[in-house]
C-alpha cells in the first residue's frame, strides 16, 4: 500500500500550502502517542489552511485510508495513532481568532494550547476552565475530542459544557458550522439535501422515539457523573427542545462532537464559553490518610463544602516523586508516610474568608476521624502541591524496568456515593489478579486513575491486560459508571463500548458514525468498530530484546534501550517558553516533534529495536533528530520520567562517529582545550588573529563557524599562572580549605573570573587550593568522544578522590564543567561508587557560598551597602542539576542588592552549538524567546549575572550587554 501511494503522496505534497512527510523518520515519530499503542502511518501532514484539510480528506477517501487528527499527541487511550494519514494541526492552526468579552466567548483554532489561551484571557478576568494535567501543552482541539475535564470540573464542568460552536470539515470535504439551533432551525437542517442534512436526519431518526430515549438514559452512565465519555454522548443530545417539548434548551451538535475523538468531523475553529476567574485567594487542605479506604470515605463529607479542587494522590505516586529532581521541592507539606492525600482547595475574595472556610473544612475532616494530618497551604505553596499532582502520570514512567503502570482502566468514574464501595470491590479484584494498583486523580468528581502494573513485553501480561480491563468494565457497569471519564475510549476501551451501553445503543452509535462518515475516513478503529485492545501494541510480546553495548553506563535504567523507553509520551517537552522551565529549547523554536525530548526518545527506541544493521545507531534519521539537541539536560529534571536525552545523544554521537568519522570542526571543538593551550602560549597574537578581518574570516570558514558569531578571546594570563601569586594570600586560619577546579573555560578564556573567585574566597577566610588535574571533558562528552571523556573523567576522579571530603570540598566556577562530576562521571567511571563518593562533596561555587551563608559563616557585613539591581540568567546544567536559587541566595546577601531571576530557558548558545553556522539562526531565535528581551529591557545600571561562559557570550552577541559571573559581582561588592 505505502509503495503504491508514493507517487500520489508526492503529488499531494506539491499541492498543499502546508507540509507533508512520508519518510521513515516522520512516520516513526507519529507511530505512538502517550498510550501503549504503535501504528506506522502512511504519512504525516501539517496543514496550513482549510483547503489543505479538504484535500487531505478527499485523498484519504480516494485511497481508502484513514485520517487521524492530532494536536499534542498526549492521548492515553491511543486516539492519535493509526495506519492512515496523521494530520497534525499543532504547528499552523494556532490562532486565537476572536474574543467577545461581553458574552464571555472566544474563538480559536484547534492547535491553541490551553494554558496559552488562559494567559491571553487573564487580563480580561476570564478563563477556559477545563484543566488537564497536560494543560501547558495540550490543545483545545484535543480537549474537545476527548471532552477533557481536570481539577476544575467539580466547580466549572467539562469541555462539553463549554463548546458553543464548532466549524468543521465533514467527510465529503464540505465546510459546516455546528452551533445552538432552535427546533424550527433543526427541522430546516433536516431538509437539506447535502451531507449536513443527512447527519441531522440521522440524529433525529435515532433519538426521536421516547422508548429509545428511556433506554439511553437507563443504560448510559448515571447523569450525576459529569465526567462520562463512554461512546458518543447520545444522552447529552436529549436535553433540548427537539427531543423534549418541556425543555427550552436549543439543540447543539457540539454536545456530540465533544468526546467523539475526531471520528465524526474535522474541527478547524472552536468557540468556547468562558468563565469569570475564580476568587483570588485560595487555601488548600492536604488531608493525610493511612488507607485508601479512609481517604475515599472522606470525599463525600468534604464535598459538602464548596471546593475548587478535590484531588487524590496515593503512596505509589508520592514515592515516585522521591527520586525526581524537579519534584523534590514540592514535597514540603508531606507528613509521615501517608497511604493517600486528599488535596482540598477552598477560595474566596479575601484570604481571611478562605482561611475561615479551610478551618470549617478541617473541622469536618476531624469529626470524621479518618485523617491523621491536614496541613494547610497558601499562595505559591498551592501551585507546588498541584505541580506534584500534575506530574503524577508522567512520574509513573520512572518505574525502572519493563513493568509499568499501564493505562487501561485508569479512567473509570462513578457517582460520589458509589466511590468507596466501588474502590473496595476494585481493590479486591486487583488482589485476585495479584496486582498492585496505582490510585490517582479526581476524587471529587468520582473519578480515579487506576493502573495495574504490567510488563506488556510479556505475552502472559498482555493476557492479563485484557482480563483486568474486562473485569473492571463489568464492575463499572454494575455501578452504572463510565469506563471512560475524561481520557476517552480510543483503542484501549473502544471495544468495551457495546458492553457498557448495550447492543441496541451501540448500533445507534454505528449508524450515527456512518451518517457523518460513510467511508470510515475519520479516525477508524476508535469508538465504534474498534480495533481489539491487545493488538497494535508498542512492544511485540515475548520479543527477543536486542543487546546493545554502550560506552556510557546506563545500568540505572537497565540499559540505553530502557532509558529511551522511559519516555511514555506525555509530552511535557512540548511546553512553550511562557510555561516556564527550559525543556526543550529547539522544540520551542521549531515546533517540530523531531526536536522534542519525546521525539528523540521515540526515534532512538524505534531504531534500536527495528534496525537490521550491526550498529543500530548508524541511521541518518537519528543524526537528524539529535542534530538540534542542545544537551541542555533540562529533560533530566523537567521530564517526569527523567529521560536524559543529553546522555542518549552523547552515546549516539560516539556510536555514529565509529561508522562515519567526524569533521574537522567537530574535532576542533572536542579538543578545544588543547587548542586553547597552544594559543595561550602567545595569547596576544592568537587574539589578533581572531579579530583581524582576513584571518578571522579564514578561521570561521575553515571551522564552519557562523560569520556573525564573535570568537572568544583568550585571557592574557591563564588562571593557573595567576594563582601562583594569588595562593600567597591564603588566610592563615581559614574557616575551610577548598579545592577550586580550574576548568578549561575559566583557565584559558575567563581567567579574570577565576581570579575573582580566588580573591573572594580568600577575603571571606577560605583557603583555596588548585592542583594539577585534567580538563573537565565537557567538550569530549558533547561531541561524542567518549573514550577520551572516560580517560579524562577517570584522571580527575583519581586526582581528587583522596583529597576531597566534607571538610575539603571541590568547587567549580563553570557549571557545565563542575557538574559533570555529579552527572556524566557517574556514567563514565570505572568504579561508580568511587565517583558517587566524590560527587557528594563537589559543588558549584554558588552552592558552596549559599551553604556557607546559611551556616552564618559568611555575613552581609563583608559586603557593600550600596543599592544595586541585578537580573540573573541561570545556566541550563545549573537549573537541571543544581538550582538557580543558590545564585539568587548569594546575590541577595549584600543588604541593598535586589536580584531577580529572568524566567528564561536555555540561552541558545550551548557550548559549540551557537557557533556552528547551520545552528546560528536557531541559537539566536532561542535567545530571543525570553532572555534577550529581558536583558534589553533592563536599565543600563542593572547588573546582568550569568554563571555560564556560553551564556555570557550569547548575551554579549545577542544584546551587546556584558554579563558578569556572580562571583565577580560579589567580589566587587566586598568592603
Amino acid at each position: 500500500m505505502i509503495t503504491q501511494l508514493t507517487e500520489p503522496l508526492s503529488e499531494l505534497r506539491d499541492s498543499l500550502d502546508g507540509d507533508l512527510f512520508f519518510d521513515d523518520l516522520h512516520k516513526t515519530l507519529y507511530a505512538t502517542d502517550a498510550s501503549v499503542y504503535r501504528q506506522i502511518p502512511v504519512a504525516v501532514a501539517f496543514p496550513k489552511c482549510e483547503k489543505d484539510i479538504q484535500q487531505l480528506i478527499l485523498f484519504a477517501e480516494k485511497n481508502k485510508i484513514g485520517i487521524i487528527p492530532r494536536t499534542a499527541g498526549t492521548s492515553l487511550a491511543g486516539q492519535c495513532v493509526g495506519d492512515g494519514l496523521v494530520v497534525d494541526v499543532s504547528k499552523y492552526f494556532t490562532e486565537i481568532i476572536a474574543l467577545d468579552v461581553q458574552n464571555k466567548t472566544v474563538t480559536v483554532q484547534p492547535g491553541v494550547i490551553r494554558d496559552e489561551l488562559n494567559r491571553f484571557l487573564e487580563p480580561h478576568g476570564l478563563f477556559f476552565a477545563p484543566n488537564t494535567s497536560t494543560s501547558n501543552r495540550c490543545m483545545i482541539g484535543g480537549m474537545v475530542g476527548n471532552n477533557s475535564s481536570g481539577t476544575t470540573s467539580i466547580q466549572f464542568g467539562v469541555t462539553r459544557d463549554k463548546v458553543v460552536e464548532v466549524k468543521t470539515i465533514l467527510s465529503d470535504a464540505s465546510s459546516v458550522t455546528f452551533s445552538a439551533i432552535s427546533t424550527e432551525e433543526f427541522k430546516q437542517k433536516c431538509k437539506l439535501n447535502i451531507l449536513e442534512g443527512k447527519v441531522y436526519r440521522s440524529i433525529y431518526e435515532q433519538l426521536r422515539d421516547e422508548q429509545v430515549q428511556e433506554e439511553i438514559r437507563s443504560t448510559f452512565p448515571k447523569p450525576e457523573i459529569h465526567r462520562r465519555n463512554t461512546g458518543y454522548a447520545l444522552d447529552a443530545l436529549l436535553d433540548n427542545s427537539v427531543f423534549d417539548n418541556k425543555s427550552e434548551q436549543p439543540f447543539n451538535m457540539c454536545k456530540l462532537l465533544a468526546g467523539s475523538e475526531g471520528t465524526l468531523a474535522f474541527s478547524t475553529e472552536i468557540t468556547l464559553q468562558l468563565d469569570v476567574l475564580p476568587p483570588k485567594h485560595g487555601v488548600m487542605v492536604a488531608a493525610h490518610f493511612e488507607s485508601i479506604t479512609a481517604c475515599l470515605e472522606a470525599v463525600v463529607p468534604a464535598m459538602q463544602h464548596k471546593l475548587y479542587a478535590c484531588e487524590m494522590m496515593d503512596k505509589v505516586i508520592l514515592d515516585c516523586t522521591l527520586n525526581n529532581r524537579e519534584q523534590q521541592k514540592n514535597r514540603f507539606f508531606i507528613e509521615g508516610d501517608p497511604a493517600a492525600i486528599l488535596m482540598l482547595e477552598v477560595r474566596a475574595d479575601t484570604l481571611d474568608d478562605a482561611r475561615k472556610q479551610a478551618l470549617e473544612l478541617i473541622a469536618t475532616i476531624e469529626n470524621s476521624g479518618l485523617s491523621y494530618a491536614y496541613p494547610t497551604l497558601e499562595g505559591s505553596q498551592i501551585n507546588q502541591a498541584l505541580e506534584l499532582r500534575k506530574a503524577g502520570l508522567g512520574l509513573l514512567g520512572n518505574i525502572v524496568g519493563d513493568r509499568k503502570a499501564v493505562a487501561c482502566i485508569e479512567d473509570t468514574a462513578v457517582a460520589l456515593e458509589d466511590l468507596a464501595p466501588y474502590i473496595n470491590e476494585f481493590s479486591a479484584l486487583m488482589a485476585d489478579f495479584k496486582q498492585d494498583a496505582v490510585y490517582y486523580a479526581h476524587a471529587g468528581a468520582g473519578e480515579l486513575h487506576l493502573r495495574p502494573i504490567l510488563d506488556l513485553k510479556k505475552a502472559d501480561d498482555v493476557v492479563l491486560f485484557r482480563k483486568i480491563t474486562t473485569a473492571v468494565a463489568n464492575l463499572v457497569k454494575k455501578y452504572q459508571g463510565s469506563m471512560s471519564g475524561e481520557h476517552g475510549d480510543g483503542l484501549v476501551r473502544g471495544e468495551f463500548v457495546e458492553m457498557m451501553i448495550g447492543s441496541a445503543n451501540y448500533e445507534r452509535l454505528k449508524r450515527i458514525k456512518s451518517s457523518f462518515d460513510p467511508h470510515n475516513v475519520f479516525n477508524p478503529g476508535k469508538l465504534v468498530n474498534a480495533n481489539p485492545m491487545d493488538e497494535n501494541l508498542r512492544y511485540t510480546p515475548d520479543r527477543e530484546e536486542p543487546e546493545i553495548d554502550t560506552l556510557l553506563n546506563f545500568d540505572d535504567s537497565q540499559g540505553i534501550l530502557r532509558a529511551a523507553e522511559q519516555c511514555n509520551g506525555t509530552g511535557d517537552c512540548r511546553k512553550l517558553p511562557a510555561a516556564g522551565g527550559t525543556m526543550c529549547p529547539s522544540y520551542r523554536a521549531t515546533r517540530d516533534e523531531k526536536d522534542s525530548t519525546r521525539g528523540r526518545a521515540n526515534a532512538l527506541r524505534e531504531f534500536l529495536t527495528q534496525s537490521e544493521r550491526k550498529n543500530s545507531f548508524n541511521h541518518k534519521e537519528l543524526k537528524e533528530v539529535f542534530d538540534l539537541c542542545l544537551s541542555c539536560k533540562a529533560c533530566a529534571s523537567e521530564c517526569p520520567s527523567n529521560v536524559d536525552v543529553a546522555a542518549l545523544k552523547a552515546e549516539f554521537e560516539y556510536q555514529y562517529k565509529k561508522e562515519n568519522g567526524s569533521s574537522l570542526r567537530t574535532r576542533a571543538f572536542a579538543f578545544n582545550a588543547y587548542l586553547n593551550k597552544v594559543g595561550a602560549v602567545l595569547p596576544g597574537i592568537t587574539n589578533r588573529l581572531y579579530k583581524a578581518k582576513l584571518s578571522g574570516r579564514f578561521i570561521r570558514k575553515t571551522l564552519e563557524v557562523a560569520p556573525e558569531r564573535s570568537l572568544p578571546p583568550l585571557s592574557k594570563r591563564t588562571l593557573r599562572k595567576r594563582f601562583k601569586k594569588l595562593k600567597a594570600f591564603n588566610p592563615q586560619n581559614p574557616i575551610k580549605t577548598v579545592y577550586l577546579f580550574a576548568d578549561e573555560f575559566t583557565n584559558y578564556l575567563d581567567a579574570q573570573i577565576g581570579e575573582d573567585a580566588v580573591i573572594l574566597l580568600q577575603r571571606l577566610n577560605y583557603e583555596v587550593r588548585i592542583v594539577a588535574h585534567a580538563e573537565s571533558g565537557r567538550s569530549f562528552i558533547s561531541k561524542g568522544f567518549l573514550k577520551e571523556a572516560r580517560k579524562t573523567a577517570q584522571k580527575n576522579i583519581n586526582t581528587f578522590k583522596d583529597l576531597v571530603d566534607e571538610k575539603h570540598p571541590l568547587i567549580g566556577i563553570e557549571p557545565s564543567a563542575i557538574l559533570g562530576f555529579r552527572d556524566e562521571y557517574l556514567r563514565l567511571a570505572k568504579d561508580v561508587e568511587e565517583a558517587k563518593a566524590l560527587a557528594k562533596n563537589t559543588f558549584t561555587i554558588e552552592e558552596f557560598l549559599s551553604a556557607e551563608i546559611k551556616a552564618e559563616r559568611i555575613k552581609a557585613t563583608s559586603f557593600t551597602t550600596e543599592a544595586k539591581k541585578l537580573k540573573i540568567h541561570g545556566h541550563c546544567h545549573q537549573k537541571s542539576l543544581s538550582g538557580i536559587e543558590h545564585t539568587f541566595s548569594i546575590l541577595n546577601l549584600p543588604v541593598n542588592y535586589t536580584p531577580t531571576i529572568i524566567p528564561s530557558g536555555c540561552c541558545g548558545m550551548a557550548g559549540s552549538f551557537g557557533y556552528e553556522k547551520e545552528h546560528y539562526a536557531l541559537s539566536m531565535q532561542i535567545g530571543e524567546q525570553t532572555l534577550f528581551p529581558a536583558v534589553r529591557k533592563a536599565s543600563e545600571d542593572t547588573l546582568i549575572a550569568a554563571p555560564g561562559t556560553s551564556c555570557r557570550h550569547q548575551i554579549k552577541d545577542g544584546t551587546q550587554r556584558q554579563a558578569q559571573h556572580p562571583v565577580t559581582i560579589l567580589k566587587n561588592a566586598l568592603v
